[in-house]
């Protein structure tokens, strides 16, 4: 029988203690020691191959160098000096440049050197003997003269003594120079050669006269490169065109005479490059990648215009990141008393290349500001609009297509439209529309009275290219934008670019990126000032400032997207420009929002109170002079400003806009005429009231 094993009492022996190993391991044998000779050559090494030692050692030959390139440099100029190498060299560089006339003339020079030389050198031959014989002269005089004197003192004082006191303070005085070069010689032996040395030393550190491995590591680089003679004529001499470089080679000079001189212009230096026969200033101005690069710069800080001189290229050259630094405030901001005078001032608008302020005129020219998105373009165009409205004479009726960049002008500007949809593009097709119908006015009253002078009048379209963009017609089939004859838009833009200016109603657009279909070669072309910033292509370029700035070296299309914010090209004769030049490049200050509605402010506070339309709107048909007495009510006479301000609150969009003019044209010929009492222009209400009265009167008879 089987069964399970049950186990009633615990094991009480304990577990057997647990059992540790332990492994020695063999210590590893002791590597070997090191020789004192590796050690010390390691050392050395790294001594030697140090940051620090290179640095120091780089130093050390470079001054010690600057010695040698100092001697080099003083004895070419000796050289020079003293013979006729330079005449040689100038004659070659003129026949290498095909400039005959100018060889000749240096070859006519060069023989008037040699006779000269030749007449001293002859002249070296007497030299000598004429010279012991105006020195013997010389002493007999001196002592004759002295001994005279020694008379004339003996004489005096009755002491024949004194005949040789002259005599004698000059023998001791002789004396005294003598001690003194005695004393000095010693030191001065000790120290003209050092001094030499250090003279010699001044030279070639300012020509940098040492190898290029010895000079500073941002010179090697090329970064913040001094601009010379010879850095440009090599710069010029690589680009890579045969005739230049062939040119250059054959001239005595190595090019040096192909410059002018090298003069600083604000944040850089400007030069004239007078090119050989046989390159083209087109041929340059392709090459300005290369011609940057060969004068360590990037692209856009070489600028290449032609000035009016045939074979001339004018180079302006930045100094190594200067146009990356931003320029100063707007004076707009700086100066809180500053106003503005439509007429004879211009808007400070920000510097040139050169570092000079760049003032903008804008009397009586249109204006168009074109780019690429978020360049700056409004903030360009925003900034003259807040000059001109410091002009209390200056009204303007704004369109802003993209909305919320001009709210400032809420209470200065007559009209205020914005919005980016079809409805605000209506809106901004009527208020140009309105601006052609108060040219007609205008005109029409300057054929009647010549001597009329009307106040400046500015319509102002952001985003212009969503106007031309629009696909809307109206109820007659018109379209609102487009390029054709039918276009609303473009027809009464055209309309203000061709009569507008004499009668002071002016238009200003900014439009981004254009094209044809966006910004019409009519409408374009009609501006005065065209400005560009930066641009996609060479032909966005011509479409925004035209064929001859292009041509002439305006190029917004090499501007750098993004980095070149607020930089415009401008073509005007409303800005100074450098003489022959037909565009200018302007680093336009910039106007915060904050900033803006500042001086926004200020312009607001030189008015009497604008009522700004937001809408334009189409209501009924009004009778301006049934409204006029209305708003006189019981006044005996009102201001005529008053009068006008009480209509525009009747009734803003028939008289939201109406200034002195328009009153005056409903009131002509009715017996109610504005007249002066009191030094002011008021209207009378008795007056009105015949004008009313005889006016039903008339038209009463008009029905029978």
């Amino acid at each position: 029988m089987s069964g399970n094993v049950v186990h009633l009492h615990k094991d009480t022996d304990p577990d057997p203690a647990p059992v540790t190993t332990l492994t020695v391991v063999p210590d590893p044998p002791a590597a070997p020691p090191v020789p004192i000779w590796v050690r010390s050559g390691r050392a050395i090494k790294r001594a030697v191959t140090h940051q620090t030692t290179k640095t120091t050692a780089r130093t050390i030959a470079r001054h010690s160098l600057y010695i040698a390139g100092g001697a080099r440099i003083v004895g070419r100029r000796a050289w020079d000096g003293r013979t006729a190498a330079r005449y040689e060299r100038y004659m070659r560089t003129a026949e290498a440049a095909g400039n005959f006339e100018a060889a000749a003339d240096w070859e006519e020079r060069g023989q008037r050197f040699r006779e000269a030389r030749h007449r001293r050198r002859m002249d070296l031959l007497h030299s000598p003997l004429d010279a012991a014989k105006g020195a013997a002269v010389s002493a007999g005089m001196g002592i004759g003269g002295l001994v005279l004197l020694g008379i004339a003192m003996a004489i005096a004082t009755k002491d024949a003594s004194e005949v040789v006191t002259p005599l004698m303070a000059v023998i001791k005085f002789i004396n005294l120079m003598v001690t003194i070069v005695r004393v000095v010689w010693g030191p001065a032996i000790t120290v003209g050669p050092l001094l030499a040395l250090l003279a010699l030393w001044s030279v070639g550190a300012h020509q940098q006269a040492a190898p290029q491995w010895a000079l500073p590591a941002n010179v090697r680089s090329g970064e913040g490169e001094p601009i010379t003679p010879s850095i440009v004529v090599k710069a010029l001499r690589d680009l890579g065109i045969p005739a230049l470089r062939k040119a250059i080679t054959e001239m005595g000079d190595a090019g040096a005479s192909m410059l002018s001189p090298i003069v600083i212009a604000g944040c850089g230096v400007e030069v004239d490059v007078t090119l050989p026969s046989g390159v083209s200033t087109n041929e340059v101005q392709g090459k300005r990648r290369k011609l940057a690069e060969n004068l360590s710069r990037h692209e856009h800080e070489v600028f290449i215009t032609i000035p009016t001189a045939a074979r001339t290229v004018r180079l302006w050259i930045a100094d190594s990141g200067a146009l990356d630094e931003p320029i100063g405030p707007s004076p707009l901001v700086t100066d809180e008393t500053l106003t503005a005078n439509y007429e004879t001032g211009k808007a400070p608008w920000g510097q040139d290349l050169r570092g000079d302020a760049a003032a903008l005129s804008l009397y009586q020219r249109h204006l168009l500001i074109t780019g690429l998105s978020n360049q700056g373009k409004t903030a360009s165009l925003r900034a003259l609009a807040l000059w001109a409205v410091l002009d209390r004479t200056v009204e303007v009726r704004i369109a802003d297509l993209k909305g919320g960049d001009w709210a400032m002008f809420d209470g200065i500007a007559t009209v205020l439209i914005q919005g980016p949809a079809d409805e605000q593009v209506i809106q901004a097709t009527e208020m140009v529309e309105g601006l052609v119908e108060e040219m007609n006015h205008r005109i029409e009253t300057r054929r009647t009275n010549p001597d009329t002078v009307f106040p400046p009048l500015i319509g102002i379209v952001d985003e212009a290219q969503v106007a031309f963009m629009c696909p809307v017609k109206d109820e007659d089939g018109r379209p609102y934008g487009g390029s054709k004859a039918t276009s609303r838009y473009f027809m009464a833009v055209r309309k203000i670019h061709n009569q507008g200016r004499v009668v002071n109603v002016l238009m200003w657009e900014g439009t981004q990126d254009p094209t044809d279909q966006n910004l019409p070669k009519l409408v374009r072309e009609g501006a005065h000032t065209r400005a560009a910033l930066a641009l996609g292509t060479e032909s966005q370029s011509r479409m925004a400032l035209g064929d001859k700035a292009v041509d002439g070296g305006a190029a917004p299309h090499l501007l750098r997207q993004g980095l070149d914010k607020g930089t415009l090209v401008v073509a005007s004769d409303g800005i100074d420009t450098p003489a022959g030049q037909s565009s200018i490049t302007v680093r336009t200050h910039y106007i915060s929002d904050d900033e803006a509605k500042a001086i926004a402010a200020r312009a607001r506070a030189l008015r009497d109170g604008i009522t700004t339309l937001h809408t334009i709107e189409r209501g009924e048909e009004r009778d301006p002079l049934a409204d006029i007495a209305a708003v006189v009510g019981n006044d005996p006479r009102v201001r005529t400003q008053e009068v006008i301000t009480r209509l525009s609150g009747l009734n803003p969009a028939a008289y939201g806009s109406w200034s002195f003019i328009d009153l005056k044209r409903v009131l002509d010929s009715t017996g109610a005429e504005p007249y002066k009492s009191d030094g002011v222009m008021v209207i009378s209400r008795d007056r009105l009231s015949r004008a009313l009265a005889d006016r039903d009167e008339t038209g009463s008879a008009s029905a029978s």
